[in-house]
């Protein structure tokens, strides 16, 4: 069994997360920290889990094969400045703090349709974020194909749990109730890493990324819609795709529209592709709690142990 402690384990993604890891065959949950809730049941927190018995406790990092980082950007760093994790414990770390290839150390940037191979031999794994991970799958194909032009207009829309659990005037409902709006335009945070990864191992991404996230009124899961000119017919775009991800379980491209019914509450990414003359549009959509954040780390750490990908993660859409 691998035996699991989390740090943070009272937000958003950390609730995602032990709600996975509970059905998880190979996995032991053996730390649940939060300094807030210590002693408290889990249950008070993530009602949907009042059914446990579990109890948010201490780290004892000596007794545990990985560590889940599931706390607020920036925290992660400091937390490993002031805790000794053992050189025998993986790490996986949900927040920002070590994606960018400057700040990364021995981390290893967690997108399996990128990195599998570097995954499986890793100890620190960085995993993506939710955005990024919706974008990149989007374009990957084209910029390992050597396609990806010189111009990409994104716009996408992610849902009230994106902005984690402490409230604020964006995620009140009186505010997002109904509501749409955009925010941090042509700047979002995860631009720098989307660069990165669909860069490949060059110093730059030649292709201009016009980014325009949204705030939508729904409670998870992220749309994405890149448009871009093409010469390639869409014949041609769809085999490229088809061919990038056919050995990744998760990753499925499909030949009718996509929308977010189809992957809340599963680890799936979605995409299609329509093309009008040469203008091309990319259509992925996520759950930005699961494949976006908590069911990609579970991924990754199956990868990390030597597990089938797909280990634990077979959950089925709420689609009605």
């Amino acid at each position: 069994m691998i035996r699991v402690g989390i740090a943070g384990a009272a937000g958003y993604t950390a609730g995602e997360l032990i709600r996975v890891l509970i059905a998880h065959p190979h996995v032991e949950l053996r730390y649940l920290q939060s300094e807030s809730h210590r002693g408290e049941p889990v249950g008070r927190v993530h009602r949907d889990l009042i059914y446990t018995n579990l109890r948010f406790s201490d780290l004892d990092m000596m007794d545990i094969d990985v560590l889940f980082l599931c706390m607020g950007h920036g925290m992660s760093a400091q937390f490993l400045e002031r805790h000794r994790v053992p050189a025998s414990v993986r790490i996986i770390d949900l927040s920002h703090d070590f994606r960018l290839r400057s700040r990364a150390g021995d981390f290893v940037y967690g997108l399996p349709e990128q990195n599998r191979k570097l995954i499986q031999g890793a100890w620190h794994v960085a995993n993506p974020g939710c955005f990024a991970t919706a974008i990149e799958l989007g374009l990957l194909p084209l910029a390992k194909s050597g396609l990806l032009p010189d111009r990409v207009s994104v716009f996408g829309i992610t849902g009230a749990t994106g902005a984690g659990q402490k409230p604020t005037e964006e995620t009140h409902y009186s505010h997002r109730a109904q509501n749409l709006s955009v925010y941090k335009v042509f700047s979002h945070q995860h631009l720098a890493e989307i660069r990165e990864t669909l860069s490949g191992q060059d110093e730059c991404l030649p292709t201009d990324i016009a980014f325009v996230p949204m705030r939508g009124c729904h409670a998870r899961g992220i749309m994405v819609n890149a448009v871009f000119t093409s010469e390639r017919d869409l014949s041609e775009l769809q085999h490229i795709y088809a061919a990038c991800y056919e050995e990744h379980p998760f990753t499925v491209v499909s030949d009718e529209p996509v929308y977010l019914k189809q992957v809340v509450n599963t680890n799936y990414c979605f995409i299609h592709i329509e093309q009008q003359g040469r203008n091309v549009l990319v259509t992925s959509v996520i759950d930005n709690l699961l494949k976006g954040a908590s069911g990609q780390a579970v991924q990754n750490m199956n990868l990390m142990f030597g597990l089938e990908e797909t280990t634990g993660l077979n959950l089925k859409a709420s689609y009605f």
